[in-house]
């Protein structure tokens, strides 16, 4: 900072203002076709030897996260295994000894002790995090979309999350650990690679890689399709998953590590679960957490077929009920959604935790009621309930017998309402997936219909929460329920009921998420049966379609709510009526290649832009203006040394081979004109403290903006130069990257890329910066650190193809530049949005 406040003779490790070897500035070196040494580089080098260890660290990576979110994974489903056992243990016991002794109350008031007080504890975490609240995948969706959600991927959510879904699972709430798992990974892969966490500050890697948001949001990827490969044992399924539902641009090398990382998750959490449960370590038999079974008919039932083609027309219309019942859930949860927004948000927050009590104390009333009012007793088959439909994957005849509940029944019969309510979740799909005639019409009915409106009214409470289990519980209800009136009432007796309860799961979900590619592939792995493969994909295809006649998928709404500017895959044919004219932003606040710290102080201070042009003014009388004001004299320079025309590049190619002699030219481009400093009439720094309006840095250095100012003079003429970001001007004020007016600027220190990307992903901000320690009259050269050539487009560019653009390459900001090299607009995410474009399409309109 000593070297940016004033002292006349300024030395860094580049170079040394008093010294005798002669200096060039950047722009000299470029145009002579010399080079700076190996220490002078500003920005990263292409080396082989560094990019093949760079690869190498990269695959460890991605290793490390399947691993550490298998771990994840594991951890939570050990606690909830635990505390579920434990609260069921206690609740059975009590409810066989009340039911005799009328008792019963007591019973209901365990179960309530139980279930409200780990939701209790769900909602303190979600008070410390607010983000850990719900499944998380909308915001990992946005993230992966290129928007930054806030404290979406740090530590403290990730420690939130985890321990409130399992006090929200275990609570008795219908939600899953699935969704959040699938959050969870993303947190592993955002901050494993950074070897720091501003939750444990004191704790420092000097880890040099994968400094840049690009390199984040590939390990996010990987680490959600992680989450998803170890919530349902299905890598390929976890890597569709993050390529639909969550990056907006890919590529082919990710996909590798993608899948790798997946594989690492799955087999990780598959080998610890077996061990743990079975005892036989290494022989990986859990590969997920849901477990569907295997679907296989039964040796002697030679009749008996797992579908059949006559089988497809019930799935299409089980496809269409399936759509318009996810559209009601969805329409249901966002009206529910907006009276939260409006009337629990905005009180104090001991209002979310009550709330989020006050579901659990209905869930709970209203499982125990149905299951001693509504269940039917059954009675048991000395078979141990195993119809034509075998158990045989991952879970015994036994493990059927002991999740079988005989609440308020007689010997020899057992609740089908309470085999459903009273067990965990995962074993309720599995008893509909797999037990046939153990489940009557009405209470299937009763239960679906209870369950829909209460899941429906739990997701968005404050407790992380997944929806995947669910919907896939109540979808099997629903197709079992189909199953059960087509073999009683109609008589088809060849029906699977397995596999219409796998479909109407499908269905339902699939009306709900709105997902399909990775969604069935997710599906085909959880059931291991690739036969599957052809009525999933149709009953998601249909559910879809239908559902999207009516709303958006649940994550979509919640995006939409939350006012994230999501793009969608494409726009819509009608928006290449626009063109990026119609749609970029022409009021510009930018810099220029030399500007004062005053402006650029001003400038952070008074805008929220994350990225300015670079720019010059185009004026005629340049040679006048360049005399008596090294500041000017230096834009203008850069200016024409940085212009393309065929002499210029002649002149380089020929200096290059050392035919022309450079003294000629370095005498056009080291001219020193003498300048003289302004009398300063009050407090600089006061004034940067006291502006308030948008600032406008132009070539006269202490000249503002003027309500004056003529359209001319406020939307001059500017040459586009490039582009930096808010965090590089920022990391430049406060490492006193500067010269003073009266010397060259080739006296400024300069920054490697390492150094400017030390503080990534926590930049200083402007706001912390010390203003007492800043020379508001010294000048910063942007141009070593400003990205010269990003992506541009025409003002007469099709709206479709800058959307394309935009999204597949990944960007944040889009100059338009004109014929002349002039920009004109920029173009950001916000200006790509459906809403927008369709609020310009009607301007457009209006305008013919």
């Amino acid at each position: 900072m000593a070297g940016c406040r004033g002292a006349l003779c300024c030395c860094c490790r580049w170079c040394c203002c008093c010294g005798e070897r002669e200096t060039r500035t950047p722009e000299e070196l470029t145009i002579l076709g010399e080079t700076q040494e190996e220490d002078d580089e500003i920005l990263p080098r292409k080396d082989y030897e560094k990019g093949r260890k760079y690869e190498a660290v990269k695959w460890m990576m991605v290793f490390a996260i399947g691993v550490c979110t298998g771990l994840v994974g594991l951890f939570v489903d050990f606690f909830v295994r635990l505390f579920t056992q434990l609260k069921f243990g206690v609740v059975q016991t009590s409810v066989e000894e009340c039911s005799q002794k009328g008792c019963l109350a007591l019973s209901l008031l365990e179960l309530l002790g139980f279930n409200l007080t780990f939701v209790f504890l769900a909602s303190l975490l979600v008070l410390i995090e607010p983000v850990a609240a719900g499944s998380g995948i909308p915001e990992i969706k946005c993230y992966l979309n290129g928007v930054k959600v806030p404290g979406i991927v740090r530590l403290r959510t990730l420690l939130c999350k985890v321990f409130g879904v399992l006090f929200s699972v275990a609570g008795g709430l219908f939600v899953g650990k699935e969704g959040p798992m699938i959050h969870s990974g993303a947190v592993v892969g955002a901050g494993l690679p950074q070897f720091q966490s501003i939750s444990l500050r004191k704790i420092q890697f000097n880890f040099p890689y994968f400094r840049s948001d690009r390199d984040k949001r590939d390990f996010v990827s990987a680490g959600a399709a992680a989450g998803v490969a170890a919530a349902f044992g299905a890598p390929i399924g976890g890597t569709l998953f993050s390529l639909e539902e969550g990056s907006s641009f890919w590529n082919q090398g990710l996909t590798w590590k993608v899948l790798f990382c997946s594989m690492s998750a799955t087999f990780t959490l598959n080998f610890f679960r077996s061990g743990i449960q079975f005892g036989s370590w290494g022989s990986f038999q859990l590969p997920g957490l849901l477990n569907f079974g295997e679907f296989k008919c039964s040796d002697s039932d030679k009749k008996c077929h797992l579908w059949t083609a006559m089988d497809l027309g019930f799935f299409v219309v089980m496809g269409v009920i399936g759509g318009l019942l996810g559209a009601t859930f969805n329409c249901l949860n966002k009206r529910l959604a907006k009276y939260r927004m409006r009337n629990v948000h905005p009180k104090p927050k001991l209002v979310r935790v009550l709330e989020s009590l006050l579901v659990s104390v209905v869930t709970t009333v209203v499982v125990f009621t149905a299951s001693m009012v509504l269940g039917e007793c059954r009675q048991m088959s000395a078979s141990g309930q195993i119809g034509n439909d075998s158990f045989q994957l991952q879970v015994s005849s036994e493990d059927v017998n002991s999740s079988i509940k005989t609440f308020f029944c007689p010997n020899e019969t057992y609740n089908d309402m309470a085999t459903l309510f009273f067990n965990p979740q995962e074993s309720a799909i599995l008893q509909l997936f797999h037990q046939d005639g153990t489940f009557s019409p009405v209470t299937l009915a009763l239960f679906f219909v209870l369950y829909f409106l209460l899941a429906c009214w739990t997701y968005g409470i404050s407790v992380p929460s997944g929806l995947f289990v669910p919907s896939l519980l109540c979808g099997a209800a629903f197709g079992r329920l189909v199953a059960n009136v087509l073999k009683s009432y109609i008589g088809l007796g060849h029906i699977y009921s397995g596999t219409f309860a796998l479909i109407g799961a499908a269905a339902f979900l699939g009306g709900v998420v709105r997902m399909t590619i990775s969604l069935t592939v997710i599906l085909i792995e959880s059931t291991n049966e690739i036969t599957y493969g052809l009525p999933i994909m149709i009953t998601l295809m249909v559910a879809k379609w239908t559902g999207d006649f009516f709303n958006k998928g649940i994550y979509d709404i919640h995006v939409g709510l939350r006012g994230v500017p999501l793009l969608e895959w494409e726009t819509e044919a009608e928006m290449d009526k626009l063109r990026a004219s119609d749609i970029m932003e022409p009021n510009l606040t930018y810099v220029y290649p030399h500007t004062r710290i005053q402006s650029l102080v001003s400038i952070l201070r008074t805008t929220v832009h994350h990225a300015f042009p670079v720019v010059t003014e185009n004026r005629g009388n340049e040679k006048e203006f360049m005399k008596g004001n090294q500041l000017i004299s230096n834009n203008i320079r850069f200016k024409k040394s940085s212009i393309l025309t065929r002499a210029g590049e002649q002149r380089r190619r020929s200096q290059s081979m050392k035919s022309y002699p450079s003294s000629e030219l370095r005498n056009v481009c080291d001219e020193h004109l003498a300048s003289e400093e302004p009398a300063e009439k009050e407090d600089l720094l006061q004034q940067m403290l006291e502006r308030r309006y948008t600032p406008y840095p132009n070539l006269y250095p202490d000249q503002s903006p003027s309500e004056d100012w003529t359209m001319e003079e406020r939307f001059r003429p500017l040459t586009f130069h490039g582009l930096i970001l808010r965090s590089q001007l920022v990391t430049l004020l406060v490492r006193g990257v500067c010269y003073s007016e009266n010397q060259s600027s080739a006296s400024q220190p300069r920054l490697s890329y390492a150094e400017m990307a030390e503080d990534y992903p926590r930049y200083p901000d402007i706001h912390d910066l010390d203003l007492t320690l800043l020379n508001p009259r010294m000048i910063v050269d942007v141009t070593p650190y400003m990205n010269p050539s990003p992506f541009t487009v025409s003002p007469n560019t099709h709206v479709s193809q800058v959307f394309n653009l935009f999204r597949t390459m990944g960007l944040r900001h889009l100059p338009v530049v004109n014929a002349v090299g002039e920009i004109v607009g920029i173009i950001t995410r916000h200006n790509l949005t459906y809403e927008f474009l369709q609020a310009r399409l009607r301007q457009h309109y209006q305008t013919i």
